[in-house]
């Protein structure tokens, strides 16, 4: 199969590969079609280019944003602004270009430039731990929805997505988003004080044995955390024959990547905007009354993005695709990044009615080894096509997770994939 996009063009490339990562690639593109791209530097080497005084969340992260801007369709990049927060996600509102992210707190810069100049950071929430990546905006007419994590249960060792809390956050599109008092945070609940793995059996999660509070060590450097979710993406459901469609319009829905061991699923939640402004959260249920945590969906087990584009009427994802999650610990490439199911080389695109039965639209790029990365990506519609930017590797990356490259791809006609 030739991939829909392998060509691409280097909007950043690490000067120290071997410790100075790139994470969180976002895009967005503005009224004028200038196409801006965020994304993250972190690892050791950081704190030699920040300084004892660089960005970090309490200690525990070095790290520091980066707006890059291209006039010519994505040929070429130019770097406008570095921002002392991550995970973040460029979007526009009201005319502004916003980037929101966390250091800690939800933080927030504003452009009324398209991008030329930035406002100083503004924190959202006061106190508060987060987590999140460069994941969907969804907007109606009057407002518009992103979603984090809160990082609710800290007591948790190693890579905690147990304790993770998504939190959809709500704002005016025509309000002051520099301005707290703008936002409405939903109430929610962590992964882990709605479910344990002794909970589930007959379809295989979690995929290992894992400690509740801890990771276990399945072999050297392979390492499995307890089961939880992360990085939630928003859906709305317009079709009025979908069994999840509010007619009233009140019901969000949010697609979790799933921390399991295993791959193919995602979890699902719903939010309720309620008549007193509240934002709650539940689990879905289906025709039989069961409740409904985990999903069948392609790559769900790592970072993911969705796109609801009008003119088609469908929802479209990018992902990873997993090719050998079922190969022995014992039997794995040493180039593969931790467990089985943490292949990142192969980037694929699906399109769905209903977000849980999905159709192959075909492989938007994929590495030739598996250290070439293609991963964590992001998307936005331009005219006919679709723009993505992603985490990529080649020679010089240390390996497919702790990658040297951002990348920009574009899909050209997409919507021509559909069948």
């Amino acid at each position: 199969m030739r991939a829909l996009a392998d060509d691409f063009e280097i909007v950043y490339r690490s000067e120290r590969p071997r410790d100075v990562y790139c994470y969180t690639p976002g895009i967005a593109v503005t009224e004028d079609r200038r196409v801006i791209a965020t994304f993250d530097l972190g690892g050791d080497g950081i704190r030699d280019l920040l300084g004892p005084k660089g960005s970090r969340d309490r200690g525990t992260r070095f790290g520091m944003g980066m707006v890059y801007v291209s006039d010519d369709r994505g040929r070429s990049w130019t770097e406008r602004c570095r921002f002392p927060f991550w995970h973040a996600r460029p979007f526009v509102a009201g005319g502004r270009l916003y980037i929101l992210g966390h250091a800690g707190d939800v933080m927030i810069i504003a452009s009324d430039d398209e991008g030329e100049t930035w406002s100083a950071p503004v924190a959202v929430t006061s106190n508060m731990k987060w987590h999140g990546s460069s994941c969907n905006v969804h907007y109606t007419k009057e407002y518009l929805y992103l979603a984090l994590d809160e990082r609710r249960d800290l007591a948790i060792e190693g890579w905690n997505t147990a304790g993770l809390a998504p939190r959809v956050l709500r704002a005016r599109i025509d309000h002051d988003l520099l301005d707290p008092r703008s936002w409405t945070i939903s109430e929610s609940f962590a992964f882990n004080e709605i479910v344990s793995s002794s909970d589930f059996d007959l379809f295989g999660i979690p995929f290992y044995r894992t400690p509740a509070r801890g990771p276990a060590q399945l072999g050297a450097g392979r390492l499995c955390a307890p089961m939880g979710w992360l990085e939630p993406n928003i859906v709305r459901f317009h079709d009025p024959a979908h069994l999840w469609h509010d007619p009233a319009g009140r019901t969000l829905h949010l697609f979790l990547r799933t921390n399991t061991g295993g791959t193919g699923y995602a979890a699902v939640a719903k939010v309720i905007e309620q008549a007193d402004g509240r934002l709650t959260t539940e689990l879905e249920t289906v025709p039989s009354g069961k409740r409904v945590l985990f999903v069948p969906f392609p790559g769900g087990h790592l970072k993911f993005f969705l796109i609801y584009d009008d003119k088609t009427r469908l929802h479209w994802l990018l992902s990873s695709q997993a090719t050998d999650s079922m190969v022995r610990l014992t039997h794995m490439s040493e180039a593969r990044y931790n467990l089985p199911n943490n292949e990142r080389h192969r980037l694929q695109l699906h399109f769905s009615r209903n977000c849980l039965d999905w159709c192959f639209a075909g492989l938007v790029a994929a590495g030739q080894i598996e250290r070439y990365a293609r991963n964590y990506a992001s998307m936005a519609i331009d005219g006919d096509d679709l723009l993505v930017v992603c985490r990529s590797g080649d020679d010089e990356g240390r390996n497919p997770q702790y990658t040297n490259l951002i990348t920009f791809h574009r899909v050209k006609g997409f919507r021509n994939l559909v069948y």
